[in-house]
């Protein structure tokens, strides 16, 4: 009994031992990824006619790449959108972290030394050859420079300007310069109100730019007397040395295109500033650069990087206008005697006409007045 009862204990002990086994053996089995490992080892013409949702088997790119694709994604491309909010078609744009970086960094750098160095140059001319005086001493006549029309267009274009430069540079340096000095308070109403300014004065800039190309382009061509005082630098340098000119010397033609091409653009890229998503400049002047110069230059952007463009080329022009408008104030104030009163009254010294646009007085002799009298009765000139 005894030899039965340890044959019956062992044959037991045996099936259990086999059933835990083999319970241990299907969880192993059961256990995530061990499908995947087990798939290795399947044949290669199983393996390629797996179902692979689409993607290439054998988890390969194929002629795909991630880093392609997110390039694609990133680079903002345009989709269709039904709704008004047109920049709501572009699902991910990460040139916004570029502009501002562009923004934040070498672009206010530059701009700032540009102005800087825009102040410092003028400081030193002052301090070398210091105001410019009318060689022959301020005369008893006088002589119609510019009419009333004339002094309206030019000063609605400069205070316009005036106004617009230094709302624009609070835009870019006040948080950095004013707000530490005046608080956040008021540098916020400051910048509110700023805001309205150069939104609703850039038109009446746009009309005095209309108005000054308008009355002063003919005057403003090239001629050979432009020759003769670039050559000679205007006497700027050197006194008693004026070269003849006429309404306009080459020094002031310089100025006029400067402002007209350049206040052409950036009332442009402000108007596209003011109106977003509604226009395409530079996909437009990226494709007839393309053509002109078989450059390759993206030609198919999104609104968003209409916008990012525009503003950075509109900060590029307003400081580039800057400088040449802070020139143009210094030789019409402190830098020239008797050049303000061109703006001024309308009215400049005879000698200092005669001096700087001689020719120009040649063809106005009936323009002369006496300084102190009626100006209304023509004097014969010296």
């Amino acid at each position: 009994m005894d030899g039965n009862r340890i044959k019956t204990f062992d044959l037991n002990a045996l099936w259990r031992a086999v059933a835990l086994v083999g319970f241990l053996l299907a969880i192993v089995l059961a256990l995530p990824g061990h499908g995947n490992a087990q798939q290795g080892l399947a044949p290669k013409a199983v393996q390629s006619e797996a179902p692979t949702g689409g993607a290439v088997p054998g988890e390969a790119l194929g002629l795909t790449s991630d880093t392609d694709y997110w390039r694609a994604v990133r680079s903002g491309v345009q989709g269709n959108v039904s709704i008004p909010d047109k920049k709501a078609g572009t699902l991910i744009q990460s040139e916004g972290e570029a502009w501002r970086s562009i923004r934040n960094g070498p672009l206010s750098l530059y701009a700032s030394w540009a102005l800087l160095g825009t102040i410092v140059l003028l400081g030193l001319f002052y301090a070398i050859r210091g105001r410019i005086r009318i060689e022959h001493g301020p005369s008893d006549k006088t002589i119609t420079r510019f009419k009333a029309v004339e002094r309206f267009g030019h000063w609605m274009l400069a205070v316009s300007f005036i106004i617009l430069g230094l709302t624009g540079l609070n835009v870019l340096y006040g948080r950095y310069v004013l707000k530490p000095l005046i608080g956040d308070g008021a540098f916020g109403f400051i910048t509110q109100v700023g805001k309205y300014l150069h939104n609703y004065l850039a038109f009446a800039f746009m009309a005095g730019l209309v108005m000054i190309f308008v009355m002063w382009v003919k005057h403003n061509l090239p001629d050979r007397t432009d020759v003769k005082w670039l050559l000679q630098a205007g006497g700027l340098f050197s006194k008693n040395l004026h070269p003849p000119a006429k309404k306009f010397n080459a020094g002031q033609k310089l100025i006029f295109w400067s402002v007209i091409i350049g206040g052409f653009s950036l009332s442009l890229s402000g108007w596209a500033l003011m109106f977003p998503f509604t226009t395409h400049f530079f996909a437009g002047t990226f494709g007839k650069i393309n053509m002109l110069f078989g450059t390759e230059l993206p030609t198919v952007l999104s609104v968003l990087q209409e916008q990012q463009l525009n503003q950075l080329w509109h900060t590029v022009m307003a400081i580039f206008m800057v400088c040449v408008i802070l020139a143009h104030i210094y030789i019409g104030s402190l830098g020239m005697e008797g050049a303000f009163d061109a703006m001024g009254t309308g009215e400049v010294d005879l000698n200092w006409a005669k001096e700087h646009h001689s020719l120009w007085v040649e063809e106005h002799q009936g323009d002369i007045h006496q300084g102190s009298g009626d100006r209304g009765t023509p004097q014969p000139a010296e």
